[in-house]
């Protein structure tokens, strides 16, 4: 029987201890948790255990055991609320995603022209091979020029008849008036592809010169004279 109690009031000294360590191990997971706080609708500031109902709709804020903020506690939204903060998200993303692309884009353009010199030179080799094609094209409308002064030469011999003109002769003539056109409308072509060569490059200009000035080497005022314009080609 006394071994019995002695027993007993180890069990119950054991037991003792056993409830003590689960009692500080729940105060401790209370505490590692925070405290919440925040000011409700009516303004009372309430301060819980737990995240706080009443501020669903607006900033809760965890406090540390030492009292400084852990994390802020955004509102609750509503589905409607959720899909317009999304849509907010997404522009937001592409504006950064255009501003990180134009960026590239700068970068790419002054590691291609860095000084107005090169640039200007670009312009006029692009609009010297521009006038190349013009020129090439021109010297084939002289030379339809001059076979058409052949047609209309034996054209002559039916003056008074156009209609008994042989079939042959007819179809150069038809011939050489459609080349004559495609030509025409060709060099036209050209003329726009010049403007346009000069309206790109006058962009980039306009970005390029920003940009000589913040590299500070003054290169926007380098070779600073109007865009060059290529030679006239004398017509045939």
């Amino acid at each position: 029987m006394l071994f019995f109690r002695v027993m007993s009031a180890a069990a119950r000294v054991h037991y003792g201890v056993m409830a003590v360590v689960l009692a500080a191990g729940v105060g401790t997971g209370a505490s590692a948790q925070g405290i919440f706080t925040c000011v409700d609708a009516k303004g009372r500031k309430i301060t819980a255990d737990r995240p706080i109902a009443e501020c669903n709709d607006r900033v809760q804020r965890e406090l540390n055991k030492t009292g400084t903020v852990r994390r802020e506690i955004g509102p609750s939204l509503t589905a409607q609320e959720l899909a317009a903060q999304e849509a907010r998200d997404k522009l937001a993303r592409e504006a950064q995603a255009r501003e990180l692309e134009n960026k590239r884009r700068d970068r790419a353009l002054l590691l291609r022209y860095p000084s107005r010199a090169v640039h200007d030179k670009e312009r006029a080799t692009a609009l010297a091979q521009v006038d190349e094609v013009i020129k090439a094209a021109s010297k084939r409308t002289s030379e339809l020029a001059e076979q058409r002064k052949g047609i209309d030469s034996e054209l002559e011999f039916y003056a008074a008849d156009p209609g008994k003109a042989p079939v042959e002769l007819k179809r150069r003539i038809d011939e050489n008036n459609r080349s004559v056109t495609v030509q025409k409308q060709f060099i036209a072509e050209q003329d726009q592809e010049k403007k346009r060569v000069n309206l790109r490059f006058d962009e980039e200009l306009a970005k390029l010169k920003p940009l000589w000035v913040m590299m500070g080497g003054g290169s926007a005022s380098t070779g600073a004279s109007a865009a060059p314009t290529a030679p006239a080609v004398a017509k045939p």
